[in-house]
């Protein structure tokens, strides 16, 4: 991601339905209302300095519904499990993006070991795809994860479109873990600030027709449990995510 990051910050608004100073609630014993007392006025947002003129343009690009159709990719029926994850990522080298977006640039390096994917396996930095239903039109997407050699990890979101293929989220960034929760793509990253995360909810947007961060926020780490001896029977695999010591190093850009 850019070096700029939006945290949105979760407020309760608490709305007055005020006239009066008091709030009824509860019944009391002869089947009237019982005053629960002084509630504290509500307060608006004030806007600072609003003489200055809003800003135009972003002043960085986040990678935000930067879309881009994958040339010679054809997906049978629309079910893009019939898709091979790695001809994908080739043929995505040579796609041209909706909008001039340099967020998801693959370093050099990266680039070579993708193209001798088929020769140079063992060095191929395609993770496993996962699949899940992210645009809410009944069919599954495809989630690949791209190895770069600085240490960060590339998330890629597909959708099948009418037989062919469109890449509708690439955003790079030095992760802590990735994760699918509903139809949204979970990214937790590192902070400058010790002990604390941003995690960056990315979610299908029906007019933009590309995954947008709905959800930016920097929270405190909860720290892990320690694993048992034992795994639970009910333990499911999660997605791969870039070792913490490559995390670590990347860092912020």
């Amino acid at each position: 991601m850019g070096p700029h990051r939006r945290v949105t910050r979760r407020a309760t608004v608490a709305l007055a339905a005020g006239v009066g100073a008091a709030l009824l609630v509860g019944c009391g014993t002869g089947g009237g209302l019982r005053s629960a007392g002084k509630e504290p006025p509500a307060v608006g947002p004030a806007r600072l300095w609003p003489q200055l003129p809003p800003a135009s343009a972003a002043p960085y690009d986040y990678g935000e519904g930067a879309t881009a159709r994958i040339p010679g990719i054809e997906v049978p029926h629309d079910d893009v499990r019939e898709v091979d994850p790695v001809a994908v990522v080739q043929a995505g080298l040579k796609a041209t993006t909706s909008r001039s977006s340099g967020t998801d640039e693959l370093p050099a390096g990266t680039v070579r070991k993708i193209t001798a994917c088929r020769t140079a396996p063992a060095g191929c930095p395609v993770l496993r795809p996962y699949f899940r239903d992210l645009t809410g039109d009944g069919r599954d997407d495809m989630v690949l994860g791209i190895r770069r050699s600085d240490g960060r990890l590339s998330v890629r979101v597909y959708m099948a479109d009418g037989g062919a293929l469109t890449r509708i989220m690439a955003v790079s960034d030095a992760v802590i873990s990735v994760e699918l929760a509903g139809p949204d793509v979970i990214m937790r990253v590192p902070s400058a600030i010790a002990g604390y995360e941003y995690r960056t909810a990315w979610s299908w947007d029906g007019r933009q027709r590309a995954m947008l961060p709905a959800q930016d926020e920097i929270l405190r780490m909860i720290p892990h449990p320690e694993p048992s001896a034992r795994p639970s029977a009910d333990a499911t695999a999660r997605p791969s995510t870039v070792p913490s010591s490559a995390a670590a190093s990347a860092g912020r850009r």
